[in-house]
């Protein structure tokens, strides 16, 4: 079972969700969420890299404004405090605060050395910005909301990047789509997938849009992809 964890950065503390593989040691993945907080999806997918070999580490994105948050219920109110939320967050403060998560992450008893970086929704726009401002040894950013309007940021990533997009999503549009896939084609160290007929959080667990198929496939070549830059 994961344990609730404090960290300790510039400006204050914050908390995080551990999980450990059975080994109990392996690469660290930094998992980023979703406008909910680190919830029970959020936990899952902890308990799911666990499983592949990593540690990984879902910190509190909201602590600056909110700590604590875990909306798990999809109802009115809960959509409407994440909402209010994300577009309250400083992305800019935010990652460098992940940043500095980061290095705390690669300070934990049993972390194999190197750090990566796994993102839904917001947290996939926060990996795409760490990945640009900050570097990573490995990241994944599944529907990063509102990448496009970062797009000249593109350029600056030097780190391994995956990019997942669900094609009918309803938040990232399909301009949106094609402005993040034209920002990335010049950068070999971005790879990018579209999965047609997916919507916004295709891979959240108790989603209303989940697809399992195509989550499964999406998971597939983020551990792969992952074990293949973080192990050794």
């Amino acid at each position: 079972m994961g344990e609730n964890i404090t960290i300790s950065i510039d400006g204050g503390s914050l908390g995080a969700f551990v999980e450990r593989p059975a080994s109990g040691s392996g690469p660290v993945v930094v998992v980023l969420h979703e406008v909910f907080g680190v919830n029970d999806d959020m936990r899952a997918s902890c308990r799911e890299l666990a499983e592949q070999g990593f540690i990984a580490l879902a910190p509190d994105l909201f602590w600056r404004q909110e700590k604590g948050v875990d909306l798990s219920h999809w109802t009115d109110e809960e959509w409407k405090k994440g909402l209010a939320l994300y577009q309250a967050y400083d992305r800019a403060q935010g990652a460098i605060d992940i940043a500095a998560i980061m290095e705390f992450a690669g300070s934990l008893p049993g972390a194999a050395g190197k750090v990566g970086l796994m993102g839904y929704c917001l947290g996939g726009l926060m990996t795409y910005l760490v990945s640009a401002r900050h570097g990573a040894d490995a990241g994944v950013a599944y529907y990063p909301g509102s990448a496009e309007d970062y797009a000249s940021e593109a350029k600056d990533i030097r780190s391994p990047l995956m990019i997942h997009l669900g094609e009918e999503d309803e938040f990232i549009s399909k301009a949106a789509q094609q402005t993040i896939k034209s920002a990335v084609a010049q950068n070999p160290s971005v790879v990018i997938f579209s999965y047609p007929g997916c919507s916004h959080a295709f891979a959240r667990h108790t989603g209303t849009h989940y697809d399992a198929d195509a989550a499964a496939l999406a998971n597939g070549r983020t551990y792969a992809f992952l074990k293949e830059r973080l192990e050794g």
